[in-house]
């Protein structure tokens, strides 16, 4: 962390003129928000943690339907009978 601690809020114009900054303060301070006529439109964050975020993990259901068609899928059983099972040893 910087030894001067900048305030995370830059109005558009201070942002411009600044950018190398902006993106410095944003590796060393955390995300640095843009602001228009006081509006909050813009964050600026570490690349790091833009990959952090958007890294998403499907949910179940997600997964699920993320697989092959279900119409290719052979759920059809043998029609073998089951074999005979010599239950006479078993103790």
């Amino acid at each position: 962390m910087s030894a001067e601690r900048h305030d995370t809020r830059w109005q558009v114009q201070e942002a411009k003129q600044r950018f190398s900054e902006v993106l410095r303060h944003a590796q060393t301070d955390g995300p640095q928000i843009i602001t228009r006529h006081g509006e909050e439109i813009a964050v600026i964050i570490e690349a790091t943690e833009f990959h952090k975020l958007t890294d998403e993990v499907p949910d179940f259901k997600e997964f699920l339907r993320s697989g092959p068609p279900w119409d290719d899928l052979d759920l059809s059983g043998s029609e073998d009978q089951p074999r005979e099972i010599d239950w006479s040893d078993a103790e």
